[in-house]
């Protein structure tokens, strides 16, 4: 028996919203579990996560800009692209940073300003290749490729019905990708030099005040340590006195000593 039900507009897009936020929030929870087992941390996929959805601001401006429409389910396939790429250019820029620190023995803020030089020109190149792919499709540029490789008439023509669908998704990767670049460059190595600030403030009153009693513990005798029950020595027992019994000899019998 066919089910038949009737739908409007409203009913349409809230299930596309909610499909795509847990869609985008079961993204965020696999990026996050993969990148604790990686850095084995859990501050560092946080610093990276939170680049994730800071970027998100920048699809919000550009559309705002470019005043085209928030579509529900091209704006969100769009956010959703984006994750990956912000995730792969900060996961780039940390992993080297902390290969300078432990590698080259480097202090954080040389470590952080190598780091940026190094990596300035990867991040860079993969934001303004992935915005330049995308422009045909957010400017609504479209050629008939069957009618270029057949007859060499590519039949150029701007808009249509896919550059009304397309557009949004275009244009939300393409503002979100260079302002993530921004965030990947600067914010990501603040907020890695103060997540490092607080480590080493808990490191030094905390956990440095807790090495420093185990430490004096230690050097206490036992009867002075706290939570140390004291042993009582056990009674030295005296040696038990052993006979000996002589063999007797069956050598030669010994010269008679000379009288004059």
């Amino acid at each position: 028996m066919t089910e038949i039900r009737a739908t409007d507009l409203r009913f349409t897009t809230a299930e596309a919203t909610e499909f795509l936020s847990t869609a985008f929030l079961m993204a965020l929870a696999v990026i996050g579990f993969i990148l604790i087992s990686q850095f084995n941390s859990v501050v560092k996929p946080v610093i990276i996560l939170s680049s994730v959805i800071m970027s998100t601001v920048g699809v919000f401006f550009g559309l705002m800009i470019f005043r085209m429409p928030f579509v529900i389910i091209m704006t969100g396939v769009g956010v959703i692209s984006l994750a990956g790429i912000v995730v792969n250019n900060a996961i780039v820029l940390i992993d080297y940073i902390d290969i300078l620190r432990e590698r080259d023995g480097m202090d954080r803020r040389e470590a952080l300003v190598q780091g940026g030089k190094t990596r300035f020109r990867p991040v860079i190149l993969t934001a303004l290749t992935t915005a330049l792919g995308l422009v045909p499709l957010a400017v609504g540029l479209n050629l008939d490729f069957i009618g270029l490789f057949s007859r060499l008439d590519p039949d150029f023509y701007w808009g249509g019905d896919q550059a009304a669908w397309w557009g949004p998704m275009a244009v939300a990767v393409i503002v979100g990708i260079l302002f993530a670049t921004f965030l990947t460059l600067v914010l990501v190595p603040v907020m890695y030099s103060l997540v490092d600030d607080v480590a080493a403030f808990f490191r030094r009153y905390f956990v440095a005040a807790d090495e420093a009693d185990v430490r004096v513990s230690d050097d206490l005798p036992d009867d002075v340590r706290p939570g140390v029950p004291v042993l009582e020595e056990a009674p030295s027992r005296e040696p038990a006195t052993v006979l000996r019994k002589r063999q007797p000899s069956f050598g030669l019998p010994r010269p008679l000593a000379q009288t004059d």
